[in-house]
């Protein structure tokens, strides 16, 4: 039976596979009577209302429930299990990716120190008077992963408006097909661009993103560009935020739309461990070595010119980190909501089953008496 049919028996409000949530407190109220709410005229309850958990249906259709319950806990169960293997996945791409990002944060260091004395000319660092603001706004290709696509979705609307309230124009450009479909649907908003992910980000997603912010940035056509995306904390939390992407500093520090930047040498690592049996989320600070550049060490070509060169691929590589913790978050979120489905699942083939021993043991119990009465009245 379809995820649908399992969801209208727990919840009538629930209007999809993605809000699983059999609660004890429906499967209480669910046992009032009918017209038992505010302003009712009192009604003696019928006897068979009155009886708690009594469900209105025969043993074939509670047998039918009770498979279908099962059924639907092993899918809930087998996606639990997909999405801690792809969170491992997602892991794996973030380790496998920080030689080249320790790498380019240490030259870019180095470069930066022997130019603080310099007027650096970089286009990627101008800031200009701000007028228009373009949003890159991160979300899932996919649902069945409880608030994750709402909660980055109602957090670029919320900068929307005060971005209205500045009196300043703005511009999206949408990642990710939930995203896009929320997008397209409101055409009041200004989209720049549409663009999908489609499995583990990789460094071509990342510079597609990139040259779309880039191009519009150089031209002119915004004066700053904001990067909103989930930031991975734990399997049972991800904060949605907000990060300017544009204009870089020249150092690479990351900062927020408060102007509170983080050292780039800084990183935060998490691995998926298991402790106790169950899945669970260990975070490392890291501080990538910047050693210096040797003394005598010269540069073939001009400081500002490897600079030039050298912030593009720092924005491809926080970008493809950016969409990195998105997937986790949003796998983690998955895990979570499939975990919480499949625990709700459980305990609604609990009380079904309940129900339907009771239900056969009255069956059979009527079944006796009458053949006892015929007994007795045949002696």
């Amino acid at each position: 039976m379809s995820s649908s049919h399992l969801a209208a028996w727990a919840s009538p409000k629930l209007s999809d596979f993605d809000s699983l949530s059999f609660s004890r407190s429906f499967l209480s109220s669910s046992r009032l009577p009918a017209g038992a709410g505010a302003g009712a005229s009192p009604r003696p309850p019928s006897p068979a209302a009155a009886a708690p958990g009594v469900v209105h249906c025969g043993l074939r259709e509670l047998r039918g429930r009770i498979e279908s319950v099962k059924n639907t806990q092993k899918i809930t169960e087998a996606m639990k299990l997909v999405a801690a293997a792809k969170v491992r996945r997602a892991q794996e791409a973030v380790v496998s990716g920080r030689p080249f990002s320790e790498t380019l944060v240490e030259v870019l260091y180095n470069i930066n120190e022997q130019l603080q004395t310099d007027d650096i000319d970089v286009p990627l660092t101008a800031v200009r008077p701000v007028r228009k603001i373009a949003l890159v706004v991160v979300t899932g290709d996919r649902g069945l992963c409880g608030g994750f696509n709402n909660a980055i979705i109602k957090k670029a609307e919320a900068r929307i408006a005060d971005i209205k309230l500045l009196g300043l124009d703005y511009v999206v450009v949408s990642v990710g097909k939930k995203g896009n479909a929320y997008f397209q649907r409101r055409p009041k908003i200004p989209v720049d661009r549409f663009l999908e992910l489609g499995g583990l980000p990789t460094t071509k997603d990342a510079q597609a993103i990139a040259d779309d912010v880039f191009s519009l940035f150089i031209s002119e056509e915004v004066d700053k560009v904001e990067l909103l995306y989930t930031k991975f904390v734990s399997l049972v939390k991800s904060d949605p935020v907000i990060h300017t992407l544009l204009p870089l500093s020249p150092k690479g520090e990351i900062c927020d739309i408060n102007g509170v930047c983080v050292d780039a040498a800084e990183d935060e690592l998490f691995r998926l461990t298991t402790k106790e049996g169950k899945l669970t989320v260990e975070r490392e600070s890291v501080r990538t070595p910047t050693p210096a550049f040797s003394p005598i060490l010269q540069f073939e070509q001009d400081p500002v010119l490897i600079l030039d060169a050298l912030l593009p691929l720092y924005l491809n590589s926080q970008i493809l980190r950016a969409l990195q913790e998105s997937l986790a978050s949003e796998l983690a979120a998955r895990m979570s909501a499939m975990s919480n489905a499949t625990d709700n699942a459980n305990e609604l083939k609990k009380n079904l089953s309940i129900t339907y021993n009771r239900q056969r043991q009255a069956k059979i119990t009527g079944e006796i008496l009458e053949i006892v009465a015929g007994a007795d009245a045949l002696a």
